[in-house]
């Protein structure tokens, strides 16, 4: 069968009648099956898929069918889809069953999209590599020796491996984005609050967004205009009306003012092939009469403690409710309820997310809470004065995705800070809740080639501008 690399080829077949949902469902299936050990998915719906595909083939056939029929998609292990496992990547929540559809995947089955299975993760959506889960590492499919990036690794992966056509993420510093850049798809994160993070498992409330990855700007564009707008279970979600996100990639693009972040380009810490592959779309776009200046972000060097503190901070918060006592594991050596709090927590929780509610924990404390947590939210309104002020004169930010191109299982996880620095380029977006999108960007000159990601950022709301500003490089 053919692999479709876009949801559009997949119509214009399912219209000739060349190929079935059910056909294609199995393709994937055979596909799974085959790339076993890039450990992508911790749970197919073999079955499942199976009858619902061959439901949608009926609609096609009577005239009913949604407009993501033929879409089959998988869903990072964060989001929650009534009656199937959901576990965070986590033992915490060993034999936890969904109770409820999130809004973002009840819009996407409103639709008629296909859920394959739910994809691996790093735990609680805390990392960069996805070696962090309870179910072990992905790997990357351009080299099975390679981290995929984090956290939403298993959903790039997906993507690149052609396990499915698209993946729904989340991104709370850059989950979505640096594992697309890894992986050589695309990768969104929407503005905060444009679609509802109703069926999210938190990680860091004010940080994170449900986002698409896939092939192509234009099946992301649709996956978003279709989850994104109001939603009565989330106060957080914006009313502002939904764009024409799929007219957008196809819309053409005026002359603009595009700053670019210095850093990314003559920084040392930044691979040599990325800031070559970076300069190289700068020259296309003024040669395209576009206006390209340097810029300088006076903050940067506070980004990351900043991102580390509140995010530590609100899961500290966030993760308190997973104590053994309403759902989840609980610890068998329990002997009495401290006990069973403390062995449950300490048992269930991994590493990095131990690492990290001890953090949070210690910049909320009574001591500390001023010194720590309020500096760094009256430096994150700082940030944002200063991005209102950068896109008072330009039109779109750009910069490389990641420093690096992917590097090799276990080279970063004995040292967290250097594996933090990786999201240097992403977490800016989530601090200040503006949109950005990952496009791929070439590879470098390794053998296999690894690829690159080129990283664009609008102010809020503004995702119409950026999938068209996105598509032009394209």
């Amino acid at each position: 069968m053919t692999e479709y690399r876009s949801f559009a080829a997949v119509q214009t077949d399912l219209k000739a009648g060349s190929i079935t949902c059910r056909q294609l469902v199995d393709h994937y299936l055979d596909r799974i099956a085959e790339q076993a050990h890039l450990n992508v998915f911790t749970q197919v719906y073999t079955d499942e898929s199976r009858v619902q595909a061959e439901q949608i083939d009926r609609k096609l056939a009577n005239g009913t069918a949604g407009r993501l029929a033929g879409m089959v998609i998988g869903l990072k292990d964060v989001l929650s889809h009534a009656g199937h496992g959901l576990r965070a990547g986590s033992h915490i929540l060993d034999n936890f069953t969904a109770q409820f559809t999130g809004t973002a995947v009840e819009r996407l089955l409103a639709e008629d999209a296909i859920v394959i299975g739910r994809q691996n993760c790093d735990e609680f959506a805390m990392g960069s590599s996805n070696e962090n889960s309870a179910f072990g590492p992905v790997r990357n499919a351009a080299d099975p020796t390679r981290v995929p990036g984090g956290s939403s690794g298993g959903s790039a992966v997906a993507v690149q491996a052609g396990l499915c056509l698209a993946s729904i993420g989340s991104d709370t510093g850059g989950s979505v984005r640096q594992p697309a850049a890894f992986c050589g798809v695309v990768g969104l994160k929407p503005t905060y609050g444009r679609i509802s993070r109703w069926g999210l498992v938190a990680y860091a409330s004010s940080f994170d967004c449900i986002g698409p990855i896939a092939n192509t700007l234009a099946d992301v564009a649709l996956l978003l205009e279709i989850m994104a707008g109001p939603d009565g279970f989330d106060s957080t979600v914006s009313t502002q009306p939904v764009g024409a996100y799929t007219q957008a990639v196809t819309a053409p693009v005026k002359p603009m003012r595009v700053a670019y972040l210095r850093e990314g380009i003559d920084s040392e810490g930044v691979d040599p092939a990325i800031r070559e592959a970076t300069r190289q779309k700068l020259d296309q776009l003024r040669a395209a009469g576009h206006q390209v200046d340097a810029v300088d972000i006076s903050l940067l060097k506070y980004l990351l403690p900043t991102y580390y503190i509140l995010t530590t901070a609100e899961a500290s918060s966030n993760l308190s409710r997973f104590d053994g006592v309403r759902y989840g594991y609980r610890s068998p050596d329990s002997t009495d309820l401290i006990t069973m709090y403390k062995r449950s927590r300490t048992e269930g929780f991994g590493a990095e997310v131990r690492r990290r509610i001890l953090l949070g924990t210690f910049v909320l404390s009574a001591s500390y809470y001023d010194a720590y947590y309020t500096k760094a939210q009256r430096v994150r309104r700082l940030m944002q004065q200063e991005m209102e002020r950068l896109f008072a004169q330009y039109d779109v930010l750009l910069s490389p995705t990641t420093p690096t191109t992917a590097y090799r299982l276990g080279e970063k996880t004995s040292d967290p800070l250097q594996m933090y620095l990786g999201d240097i380029f992403t977490v800016l977006a989530n601090v200040v809740g503006y949109p950005a999108v990952s496009i791929p960007n070439g590879h470098d000159g390794s053998e296999p080639a690894l690829p690159i990601g080129l990283q664009l950022m609008t102010p809020p709301f503004a995702e119409e501008r950026l999938l068209t500003v996105a598509q032009s490089l394209q």
